[in-house]
C-alpha cells in the first residue's frame, strides 16, 4: 500500500503548476438556445429567465473569486461548485417547467455544460460492485481519480484553446490513472476495469 500512495503522489506531484490566465471565449451555457427547443408560457419564460440568470451570476462570481485568490486557479473545486449549482438550479427549475419540458432541460443542459474530467460517481459505484473492491481498493481508486483530475486541470493554462493539445494531455494521465490502479487490482479486477471504463475518451469542448 504505502508503494502505491508513492506512485499516487508522485502522479499528483508530477502535474505541471503554472499560474492560470485569463479566458477570452464566452464561459457557460446559453441558456437562452433552449427557449427555441420548447414552448413556454410567458410566466414560465418570465421565471426561467429569472432562474438561469441569477445561476449564471453566481457562476461567474464563483469563477471570479477563484481568480482572485492568486496563483494557481483550483479548478477541481471550481468544478465542485459548478455541480452543486446545477444541480440546485434543476431543483428550482423543476417548479417552473412540466415532467416533459424538464426532461429536455436536464438533457440540454447536460450536453451544454462543461463537465469534471474525472469518474463520476455513478461511474465509480459501478466499478466498485462489478470488482468487488475492498474499502482500500476503492479509497485508492477514488485517490487515482482525483490525482487524474487535478493534474488535467493544473495543466490547464498549457492546453487551455488547444484541443489537440488537450487531448494529449487527457491520455497522458489516464494512462498515468490506469498504471497506478493496475498496483491496486488483481489482474481479473483490472481486466473487467478496462472493460468499464473503454468507453471514457476525452470530450474537447465544442
Amino acid at each position: 500500500m504505502k508503494n502505491i500512495k508513492t506512485v499516487l503522489t508522485a502522479f499528483v506531484l508530477g502535474a505541471f503548476i503554472i499560474s492560470c490566465s485569463g479566458e477570452n471565449k464566452k464561459r457557460g451555457t446559453d441558456y437562452s438556445k433552449f427557449k427555441t427547443e420548447v414552448t413556454l408560457t410567458p410566466e414560465q419564460e418570465k421565471s426561467y429567465d429569472e432562474i438561469t440568470a441569477r445561476y449564471q451570476k453566481q457562476s461567474e462570481q464563483n469563477f471570479e473569486a477563484a481568480k482572485a485568490q492568486g496563483g494557481q486557479m483550483d479548478r477541481v473545486a471550481l468544478g465542485i461548485k459548478s455541480e452543486e449549482l446545477k444541480a440546485r438550479q434543476a431543483e428550482e427549475m423543476a417548479k417552473v417547467l412540466d415532467a416533459g419540458q424538464m426532461e429536455k432541460f436536464n438533457k440540454f443542459v447536460d450536453e451544454n455544460s462543461r463537465k469534471r474530467p474525472r469518474y463520476d460517481n455513478q461511474l465509480l459505484g459501478k466499478i466498485k460492485t462489478e470488482l468487488q473492491l475492498s474499502e482500500d481498493q476503492f479509497a485508492m481508486l477514488n485517490a487515482a481519480n482525483d490525482a487524474f483530475e487535478k493534474s488535467f486541470n493544473d495543466a490547464h493554462d498549457i492546453y487551455h484553446g488547444n484541443n489537440d493539445l488537450a487531448r494529449e494531455y487527457w491520455e497522458k494521465f489516464d494512462n498515468q490513472r490506469k498504471e497506478a490502479l493496475k498496483k491496486v487490482f488483481t489482474p481479473e479486477q483490472y481486466t473487467k476495469f478496462l472493460a468499464i471504463v473503454k468507453d471514457q475518451q476525452f470530450k474537447g469542448r465544442k
